[in-house]
């Protein structure tokens, strides 16, 4: 079998970005690789490298891309593609991610966030592609990684009367969801995937990446992601304000929207807490232990929403808090568990 660098070169080939320098520009939790290809000053690509044989696969990404752009959105164009052997090359949106040009700039901050919503809104405005659905069933499996590998992890072990228990009283209050208004998710939609176009207008200001697993949600699942950020702390009253821009430029109750957004924050920062432990108890990446504090704090704001209060006493008993001795226990058995 070809080695990935003899196909890369070959790819290039077929393109008009052969026998160039490439640079690396970001791996992720993931197994894509990023790499910048450069021809002059200002001309420039991103070579995307994603290998099927780990699982990855680039046509929900061309196909997500295709959508986000025929919505008028700035999704990067797509020169070249290889399906078979996992590579694209694509539009290079630059380097001013949000969690960047928020710390240069903090002044920045608040019209960043505003900006995002207003995606949203343009976004949710669209006609949604055909996607399988985030429904009250595959989003409590997702939670439930919080069992699987933070509990697993802290404990020893995975209680499965109290999971399941969780599962069913999980899903029963997520499943009312499943009945309202479904759009495109993007599912990642935070600081760390978004880029400031500012040349351009609109909502297109927002250089949008990493959206392969978009499926179709609740319209409060992106607003939740990008607020509720696990990587970088977002102030109360910019929540707030995000939650309120988004209201007053749509037609959703206010009461239904607010119990929506605690549910499936619960939702995702339990997923997430589940993860960051299987990707350092798994993968053998502990920094992402350092991110649990923050997680964990998401999911006791919304347990404290009166629609999670039949939730909130099987987390407090279940799930303990990560207090500095647990972080280390999860460090210390970093990349020494076996995938199931």
């Amino acid at each position: 079998m070809p080695d990935r660098s003899a196909l890369i070169d070959a790819f290039l080939e077929r393109s008009d970005w052969a026998n160039l320098p490439r640079k690396l520009v970001a791996g992720d939790a993931s197994n894509r690789r990023y790499e910048r290809l450069q021809r002059g000053p200002g001309d420039t690509a991103i070579l995307m490298d994603a290998p099927p044989q780990k699982g990855e696969d680039v046509r929900p990404f061309v196909a997500i891309t295709t959508y986000l752009r025929g919505a008028g959105l700035s999704a990067p164009q797509v020169f070249a593609q290889d399906e078979v052997n996992g590579f694209l090359l694509i539009e290079d949106l630059g380097d001013d991610l949000f969690a960047r040009v928020m710390v240069e700039n903090p002044a920045l901050e608040e019209p960043l966030y505003q900006a995002s919503v207003d995606v949203l809104v343009h976004l949710h405005r669209a006609s949604a592609p055909d996607l399988p659905c985030y429904d009250a069933n595959v989003m409590t499996e997702r939670a439930a990684l919080a069992y699987d590998w933070y509990q697993f992890g802290v404990a020893g072990d995975v209680d499965k009367a109290a999971k399941n228990q969780f599962a069913t009283e999980f899903s029963a209050a997520l499943s009312l969801l499943d009945a309202e208004p479904q759009v495109l998710i993007q599912r990642d939609y935070h600081a760390e995937n978004l880029l400031w176009l500012p040349d351009r207008n609109g909502p297109a200001r927002v250089g949008l990446l990493d959206y392969q697993d978009a499926m179709l949600g609740h319209p409060a699942y992106d607003l939740v992601s990008i607020a509720q950020d696990a990587r970088r702390d977002v102030a109360a009253p910019i929540e707030t304000m995000m939650i309120e821009r988004y209201l007053a430029a749509t037609d959703m109750d206010a009461n239904s929207f607010t119990r929506a957004y605690a549910l499936l924050g619960a939702q995702r920062n339990l997923r997430i807490l589940g993860v960051f432990a299987r990707l350092s108890l798994a993968y053998g990446k502990p920094h992402y232990v350092d991110l649990i504090p923050r997680v964990w704090d998401h999911i006791q704001t919304n347990l404290s929403h009166p629609a999670l209060a039949d939730i909130k006493p099987l987390i407090d008993a279940d799930l303990p808090n990560p207090t500095p001795a647990l972080l280390q226990k999860l460090k210390d058995q970093c990349a020494t568990i076996p995938l199931p």
